[in-house]
């Protein structure tokens, strides 16, 4: 029969046609084999990082040459990512995702399209399709979005339960999302009763959250505040250890008066850290106050130093002024004096000359009186 049948093949040689047709239901039977698979579990990203949507066919095969497709039905227009024949075609993409999603083109030819997201957005939650639409595969993969804070939850003593003896405790964590659940937890990891969570949403769309305990005197006194989300392994944690002091055991009066004792005393402490810081910013007030007249009081002192020695120097220049004066009128003066003693002599001359005058003047009236007398 064997023999027979490579007769038959040596007499009708296989057509090129026939020897196509017959690799590409091959390759079609083999590719009807592989099946595009997504995670089994919803992927979990946190706001602002980058996140990996696995999808991959098994057993691998080359998907470098055909059309690949991620979209989500609940968006206008679908398409998050297309790639056709290796080309990549923005233009379909919807605008929330421009720039921000990805293929392994190298991973392509052992059939993995898994689609990178850059820069997680609150608004990429939701359920991606992946798929080979010429081969009729698809998978889905879920996305949701996770957020925890940098730091641990913060506790702090709230107050004291004066009927029960306990301590409130109030514990509070900001950050998250979405909302998460908070724990209180004994020593021996049990839990506390407490009451229903404060959850606040900000403008960031993160919840910052708080939760409040009255935890009653045990044989151990620490507690810890558990903050996490439901469905991921975000969590964090902060333990907290309550001094027995703080712990009142109940006994009719004398728990009302251990009470009221407790509460004295805080409000003597709380009275003496008003007193305290009342002092203090009294005194640098004070403080604050000298020395603003000490600085105007050293201004005064700099600007009257100042003055000081402008008079001084004023003074010293008027001096130098008036001895210049004096003895420049020192030396008109000899003029003035010479001038003087010039005009005076020229007067006694003057009168020594009238005097001559008035001599001779009276010789010759003495001349005549003695001639008039002879006769």
């Amino acid at each position: 029969m064997l023999l027979q049948t490579d007769r038959l093949s040596s007499q009708f040689p296989p057509r090129p046609l026939s020897v196509l047709v017959f690799h590409l239901l091959l390759t079609h039977s083999c590719r009807g084999q592989s099946q595009l698979m997504g995670p089994p579990q919803p992927i979990v990203a946190t706001l602002g990082h980058d996140v990996i949507l696995p999808c991959h066919l098994e057993p691998e095969m080359d998907v470098t040459a055909d059309t690949l497709e991620w979209t989500r039905s609940d968006l206008n227009p679908i398409f998050v990512n297309v790639l056709r024949a290796g080309q990549d075609l923005q233009n379909t993409r919807n605008p929330s995702y421009k720039g921000r999603t990805s293929l392994f083109r190298d991973q392509l030819k052992h059939g993995n399209i898994s689609l990178k997201l850059s820069k997680v957005q609150l608004s990429d939650l939701g359920t991606y399709t992946c798929d080979i639409p010429l081969n009729f595969k698809h998978s889905f993969v879920k996305l949701v979005l996770a957020s925890g804070p940098s730091s641990p939850p913060v506790i702090s003593l709230s107050g004291l339960d004066g009927q029960s003896g306990g301590v409130v405790l109030q514990c509070e964590s900001a950050g998250w999302y979405p909302e998460p659940e908070v724990l209180w937890l004994d020593a021996e990891g049990k839990l506390l009763s407490a009451g229903p969570p404060e959850t606040v949403r900000g403008p960031d769309d993160l919840y910052t959250v708080s939760s409040r305990v009255t935890l009653e005197k045990r044989h151990s006194s620490s507690f810890t505040c558990r903050v996490q989300h439901h469905n991921t392994n975000h969590t964090t944690q902060t333990l907290f250890q309550v001094p027995d002091a703080f712990f009142i055991v109940p006994s009719s009066c004398s728990a009302s008066f251990a009470v009221n004792g407790l509460f004295g005393f805080m409000l003597v402490i709380a009275a003496v850290l008003f007193f305290w810081k009342w002092r203090q910013t009294k005194r640098g007030t004070e403080r604050n106050n000298m020395d603003e007249v000490d600085k105007k009081e050293n201004n005064f002192s700099k600007d009257e130093d100042e003055e000081i020695v402008h008079l001084k120097k004023k003074s010293k220049q008027q001096l130098l002024e008036e001895a210049e004066k004096k003895v420049q009128t020192l030396k008109k003066e000899p003029k003035a004096n010479n001038r003087k003693v010039e005009s005076k002599e020229s007067e006694l001359q003057g009168l020594h000359a009238e005097k001559q005058r008035n001599k001779k003047e009276l010789q010759s009236l003495k001349g005549d009186l003695k001639k008039k007398n002879r006769e």
